[in-house]
């Protein structure tokens, strides 16, 4: 009987897990729609729902530098029908003061993509160069405008590295995401923003923007005659970096099925293309490795943050 019962019990498991999954999966994005966090949701949930035969239906939860929406999915049934984008800010919101959780609060799937931070005017501004636009901020400190994606984001956190490294103070407007950010440098509203060459990429290609230099060790691929700022001198390297993440406490069983079918997602032919046509840079680690890596990032925020904000 003991016997029966227990291979009863075996078969029960493996039908549960053979059904996984048999209805569609809520996919939680921490920025508004159009930024880079949202083009990469999207694009990727749009390939693995065809791996999974089951729909992955995307929301946008915007606030507090992605802290509003990665507690909605910190809080979630650990059942595998909720999972989410994490950005760079889940190493970050904890030293900001906008959460109470860090990455080892949930069960991280991988790491997609890193992209560095970019100085953006528009087109019809007098500043040609990044030297000119710095020479501009010197010699009018406090006055120009520079649009991020919230308090605190890495996109803010670029605009403050940016200042420190010119001697001269900025004023930062915040955001709910890159995308409201550049809609309002596009409308005038504000002089500048900080945020990543994919996300001024159509406004560029448009004639309406200008990327004066990028935050990166190299050119961006996507505008390769683009001078960084550290070849020109100031010593300015910011970038952001995303991944998966699910509620913590998933069965393993349900954790592989969805590491395997994102991971061929994310070595798709569509999927690559679409990180080289945006000048994203494929930097994936598993769900191990990006623990360790997004864990070190949120030592390192713990100690720079407080410091970067006066805190």
């Amino acid at each position: 009987m003991k016997r029966f019962l227990v291979g009863f019990l075996v078969i029960m498991v493996v039908m549960l897990f053979a059904a996984y999954p048999d209805k569609p999966i809520t996919f939680i994005i921490q920025a508004a729609p159009g930024g880079a966090s949202d083009m990469v949701s999207r694009t990727i949930t749009s390939i693995a729902q065809e791996i999974l035969k089951v729909p992955i239906t995307c929301t946008n939860i915007t606030g507090a530098s992605g802290a509003i929406a990665m507690k909605r999915l910190q809080t979630s049934k650990p059942d595998g029908y909720t999972m989410g984008y994490v950005p760079v800010e889940l190493s970050m919101v904890k030293a900001l003061g906008f959460a109470d959780f860090g990455p080892e609060d949930f069960d991280l799937l991988m790491r997609i993509m890193v992209i560095p931070a970019a100085v953006t005017v528009r087109a019809d501004s007098q500043w040609k160069t990044i030297q000119d636009f710095i020479d501009y901020v010197k010699s009018h400190p406090g006055t120009v405008t520079v649009g991020n994606s919230g308090p605190g984001s890495i996109w803010h956190i670029a605009a403050l590295s940016l200042e420190k490294a010119i001697g001269t103070k900025l004023v930062h407007v915040p955001f709910d995401g890159a995308a409201p950010a550049v809609a309002a440098l596009m409308g005038g509203h504000i002089t500048a923003v900080t945020v990543s060459p994919t996300e001024v990429k159509s406004g560029v290609e448009s004639g309406q923007l200008r990327i004066l230099a990028v935050m990166s060790e190299e050119r961006s691929p996507l505008f390769p005659q683009v001078p960084t700022l550290k070849e020109l001198g100031y010593d300015v390297t910011v970038a952001a970096w995303g991944g998966l993440a699910l509620p913590k406490g998933i069965d393993p069983q349900i954790y592989k099925i969805l590491a395997e079918a994102f991971k061929k997602a994310y070595d798709s032919e569509a999927f690559q293309k679409f990180l080289s046509d945006r000048g994203m840079t494929p930097a994936y680690l598993d769900g191990e490795n990006f623990k360790a890596f997004a864990v070190s990032q949120f030592n390192m925020f713990m100690e720079l943050i407080p410091k970067a904000l006066g805190k």
